[in-house]
């Protein structure tokens, strides 16, 4: 299938501002790209791309003072199948997991694993180790927090959406990591689209985020938000938290004017469409 996906960002800078902009399709997806993303800003400024320490595509750019907008479009090839379950898929012991996931293993910015070490050992501790514990966690996390984008809030840690139990899905997946990793398990956040596709359309496109569980040697996909098999997951970042991967990182005040997201189904339409 066909996946048109893309963005449209305004924000309003008081000075010209540095900006670094984590929002195109990761690497490993490079191949399956039938139409190259087109980067457009209003007013024209020059932007240039490196790979941060996860290897993920970042654009740099000066936003002038005033409204800025970044807008990109893209088509990429999908499989059309839904997010693997692998209830086999056995946790790996610390002593011999690669040295790589070790990382994953320890608290951060958003995943507070000190103190919410106790919490994940009393309700996970008896669980059956491996794809059914990930699951009972996601499962846990999914009924535990109210979703409401009114709820949304940049600081909020794991600790906090436990406490609180309303977020979005950034809050859905800190938690789920946090408890993860208490559990000793390698987790990681990851962002990217992920479009209405053969579910029903309730909330307006956006940004999404889930998670990455080290089991069997493999990073597997788990959405502690949705928490049932999706399809067309079209990964942008991967890192520790949210604060490794910010849709934007500015250096300097802004003030979000507008942001959109689009991401369908464009397997039958003709190329004029």
């Amino acid at each position: 299938m066909l996946i048109r996906y893309g963005y449209d960002i305004t924000v309003n800078c008081q000075q010209a501002t540095p900006m670094v902009c984590l929002m195109a399709v990761h690497d490993e997806r490079a191949s399956d790209i039938r139409s190259p993303e087109v980067v457009v800003t209003n007013p024209h400024v020059q932007t240039r791309t490196y790979r941060d320490l996860f290897g993920n595509i970042c654009r740099r750019f000066l936003a002038p003072a005033g409204d800025f907008s970044i807008w990109s479009d893209g088509t990429i090839e999908d499989d059309g199948i839904c997010d693997p379950i692998r209830s086999e898929a056995k946790e790996i012991p610390v002593a011999d997991l690669p040295d790589g996931c070790l990382l994953y293993l320890m608290g951060s910015r958003y995943c507070e694993t000190d103190r919410l070490s106790q919490i994940a050992w009393d309700l996970f501790q008896n669980v059956s180790p491996g794809w059914a514990r990930v699951q009972a966690i996601c499962d846990f996390v999914h009924q535990h927090i109210a979703f409401g984008y009114q709820d949304a809030r940049a600081t909020r840690t794991a600790l906090d959406a436990y406490q609180e139990r309303v977020g979005v899905c950034r809050d859905y997946a800190h938690l789920a990591i946090a408890l993860c990793r208490c559990m000793n398990i390698p987790a990681r956040y990851v962002n990217g689209y992920l479009g209405d596709i053969g579910v029903p359309i309730v909330d307006p496109a956006d940004f999404s985020a889930w998670i990455e569980v080290f089991l069997d040697g493999r990073w597997m996909v788990f959405d502690p938000r949705n928490n049932v098999p999706r399809i067309g997951r079209i990964v942008v970042a991967r890192g520790r938290d949210a604060a490794d991967i910010p849709l934007i990182n500015s250096f300097g005040p802004h003030v979000m004017k507008s942001f959109r997201v689009w991401t369908y189904d464009v397997t039958e339409l003709t190329v004029e469409a």
